[in-house]
């Protein structure tokens, strides 16, 4: 008798580590569309998100983003912005449109139209976030081609390599603003 009770708790053993796999699997399953990334949804875009840049201008201008961030010319994030803003940094300002609530990124257009530093809106955090080669969202980044010398003319060392696109991204969010 005893070796059919052994026979019983071999049977109840492996019948678990069936059901094991079973459970990673729906694990799998459920941890997948997190990795995807979101699509871009409109109703989600602030009211005040203009100039909003459209989608071909968009790609430019985060080709232009991962090239700075190479040389470390990136400043992201709110607070980091408005410190850059504050003490003279002369660059391109990106605000994400969909963040929520909108108060959090609302003063920023206002100190860098003081500034006379051209800011545009682009559709997602997300996007924003992942052209900074970071996994969280970013709600503002600014590009200072000059690098941590703020004050100079003449851009860093690593920025020839980005030059001709940022100066094309520039001007055209420029005549946005002015617009």
């Amino acid at each position: 008798m005893a070796k059919s009770s052994d026979k019983s708790k071999k049977s109840k053993k492996s019948s678990q580590k069936e059901s094991k796999p079973e459970k990673q699997d729906k694990v799998e399953a459920v941890t997948a569309p997190e990795q995807q990334v979101s699509t871009f949804n409109p109703m989600n875009l602030a009211n005040i998100a203009t100039p909003l840049a459209d989608q071909k201008f968009s790609k430019k201008l985060f080709k232009v983003i991962k090239k700075a961030n190479k040389n470390k010319h990136v400043k992201r994030g709110v607070k980091e912005v408005v410190k850059g803003v504050r003490k003279g940094f002369k660059g391109l300002v990106l605000l994400a449109g969909n963040i929520s609530p909108i108060d959090v990124i609302s003063h920023v257009p206002v100190l860098c139209e003081e500034n006379n530093i051209p800011y545009i809106y682009v559709n997602s955090k997300e996007e924003l976030g992942f052209s900074v080669n970071t996994k969280r969202p970013t709600s503002c980044i600014m590009i200072v081609p000059s690098g941590k010398n703020s004050k100079a003319t003449k851009p860093a060392a690593g920025a020839e390599e980005y030059k001709e696109a940022y100066d094309e991204c520039f001007s055209h969010v420029s005549t946005l603003n002015n617009a």
